[in-house]
């Protein structure tokens, strides 16, 4: 069945006058210096939501892990980088109740303080408009972990992408997915120990659900989210004030079917935005995650294709993260068939790029067939 969907997917691109899968897959993929996984085998079948943060030791990565999501023995996994290889996956969060029952564990978030110790943020809870966000912390790169810490009610801190300091405070860019999606900020000026929101973000004028934001840095107190929607887009706020206050949602010329994102600003000032680049047909929630592109932009708001991570037709590429490190190479960390999590090093100055016109790749996008089941 496979093949077939595969040769069907291939045929499809041809008489369309687009690309073969493989030949999509080279054309987009300069600056790729490494491409492995996390794990070849694991002590549980599915696995999701990945975040990675570089600490004085190396890199450290974490992803939920069990049976399937939402069921209650997904627990948080941590895995570290020594000396080039990854160290096998240790649970070290888990839902376990003090009733004896359990919870199931939701999208993990890293962040290393500067000169501090690596947060760890995770969610407990049956489902996404009920979890309750909590918070564990190391001081050696990961090899240990505090104590278990819940935020206070109502709070769950950086929802899937990773939090970044702003004017002295860190600022959790999260979203509620209860009554209504939401985008609002959890903002800690002690790395942990206050809290304050701000937020919602007004939803527009075509009152887009979002959820998911992430952070970009345009300088001199110019800050912007890009988010995930329910829109078949992706959508964008700005604030002028070093995010105490943000304009009404917009969309951005960028498909994407209700997957998650993620964004960052290098050093050099330049944006770059991971996600599924897809404007399904018919019903959003069983459009295909894949495949996985990378644009990058000067200003936010025009976009140029990059790369192309992952375009196979077959299952999905989900939930990226992307991170640049201190020698300046991007890492990027994702969802593999939701069967690993896979790292991919890229050397930003060796990519080549080129304008995505109308939201349209160019070249267009290899078309995707059959895929998994999908949840969040």
């Amino acid at each position: 069945m496979k093949r077939f969907v595969i040769a069907l997917a291939m045929l499809v691109c041809g008489s369309a006058g687009l690309m073969p899968v493989q030949a999509q897959k080279e054309k987009w993929s300069k600056g790729i210096l490494v491409e492995e996984f996390l794990y070849e085998t694991a002590p549980f079948p599915s696995c999701h939501s990945a975040t990675l943060a570089e600490t004085p030791t190396g890199l450290v990565a974490s992803f939920f892990g069990g049976t399937k999501e939402r069921h209650p023995d997904v627990g948080i996994w941590v895995s570290r980088q020594l000396n080039g290889t990854w160290a096998p996956p240790v649970e070290v969060a888990n839902g376990n109740q003090e009733d004896g029952s359990r919870l199931p564990t939701w999208n993990p978030v890293l962040y290393q303080i500067p000169g501090g110790d690596l947060m760890l943020f995770y969610k407990i809870g049956p489902k996404p408009s009920e979890w309750q966000g909590w918070l564990k912390t190391s001081s050696d790169g990961g090899a240990t972990w505090s104590e278990a810490r819940m935020l206070p009610e109502g709070y769950v801190g950086p929802v899937k992408n990773k939090p970044e300091l702003i004017d002295g405070e860190l600022f959790c860019a999260s979203s509620t997915e209860g009554d209504g999606w939401k985008v609002h900020f959890e903002v800690t000026p002690d790395f942990g120990k206050t809290w304050r929101k701000i937020g919602p973000i007004d939803k527009g004028a075509e009152n887009f659900d979002a959820i998911q934001p992430s952070i970009l840095k345009h300088g001199n107190g110019r800050l912007q989210v890009l988010c995930r929607s329910k829109n078949r887009t992706i959508v964008t706020s700005w604030s002028e004030d070093n995010g105490r206050t943000w304009s009404p949602l917009e969309k951005v010329e960028l498909p994407n079917n209700n997957s998650g994102t993620d964004a960052v600003t290098m050093a050099n000032g330049r944006h770059v935005l991971v996600y599924n680049h897809v404007l399904p047909p018919g019903d959003l929630a069983k459009g295909p995650r894949t495949p996985l592109n990378v644009a990058v932009s000067k200003d936010g708001k025009k976009w140029k294709a990059a790369l192309v991570l992952e375009d196979s037709p077959i299952s999905q590429y989900s939930y990226p993260a992307v991170m640049q490190t201190s020698d300046g190479l991007l890492h990027f960390i994702y969802t593999w068939r939701r069967e690993r999590i896979k790292h991919v090093v890229v050397d930003p100055s060796k990519m080549k790029t080129k304008k995505i016109k109308k939201g349209e790749w160019p070249g267009g996008n290899p078309v995707a067939g059959e895929v998994q089941d999908q949840e969040s």
